[in-house]
């Protein structure tokens, strides 16, 4: 029989692939076109206040404007056909122009901006009559609100059950005694909604939970507030804590006396027969 032939095994060297860094594309913010100090966008101008007439007609005519450089007032008007608002400054034909605000709005597109320099800038009653909305201004107050409104609703989860009752019993009194832990969470989560600036306000107040502390023990009589609600005494022998300072809450006054060296003591003594 022929011998078989051992194969020679040839190494095969790895090749790596190259590493290609891919960059995160940038998102670039629009940019306006911008004339002598003026960015050409179409720009929009509402009436103040609650008031949304179908229209309102404002003057455009034989109004002044104080030219500081020149130092003295100017006539301005609107006119539909030149490129400015000063009266000094126009040129053959004027044709008057209007303002008129339409259900409290009025849209000024990009190409007239003589109008919108007498509404933004020139006019005696631009930024009382009417302001000009700013969309970008708008979504940053926008997203100030939401941001404030998420975090009030995260802290509101994460919240515990004591600290619940303590800013609820803010805003329902007495009534939070009565109420089970589901429904503490619910009415905690919907005020954090609603009102979240007040939410948050209260959940970083110390004072909300020691003065819950304070109203709980009076609820169980393992403290008592006299009749005028001007001395706090223990519920057991009437032997008084403190007297509550003139022009004061009584239990605003009682949670800043938790906080002296006296009503610490007391304090600690009133959660451990809470609990």
């Amino acid at each position: 029989m022929a011998k078989k032939q051992k194969t020679q095994e040839v190494e095969v060297p790895t090749v790596k692939a190259p590493v290609v860094e891919t960059k995160k594309p940038t998102r670039k913010e629009p940019t306006y076109k911008n004339v002598n100090g003026w960015e050409i966008k179409d720009r929009m101008y509402k009436l103040t206040g609650d008031k949304q007439p179908l229209s309102h007609w404002f003057k455009s005519r034989g109004l002044y404007y104080f030219d500081e450089e020149l130092g003295y007032e100017r006539e301005i008007m609107y006119s539909e056909n030149q490129k400015t608002v000063f009266v000094d400054e126009m040129k053959g034909q004027v044709i008057r122009g209007r303002i008129i605000f339409r259900n409290g709005i009025l849209s000024v597109p990009k190409n007239k901006v003589t109008l919108q320099k007498m509404l933004s800038i020139y006019h005696p009653q631009a930024g009382n009559s009417w302001v000009e909305l700013s969309e970008k201004k708008q979504a940053v107050e926008d997203l100030e609100d939401i941001n404030i409104e998420i975090d009030a609703l995260i802290a509101a989860r994460q919240m515990d059950i004591d600290m619940a009752e303590a800013i609820m019993r803010v805003e329902l009194g007495s009534k939070v005694t009565e109420m089970s832990s589901k429904e503490l969470k619910r009415d905690l989560l919907l005020f954090a909604r609603n009102n979240p600036e007040l939410f948050l306000e209260l959940a970083n107040d110390d004072n909300v939970h020691v003065r819950n502390i304070g109203i709980k023990a009076t609820e169980m009589s393992i403290i008592k507030l006299s009749s005028d609600q001007r001395t706090f005494m223990w519920g057991s022998n009437n032997r008084k804590l403190m007297t509550v300072p003139y022009d004061e809450h009584p239990y605003s006054a009682l949670a800043a006396w938790f906080k002296t060296d006296e009503g610490m003591e007391i304090y600690a003594n009133i959660e451990k027969k809470l609990k």
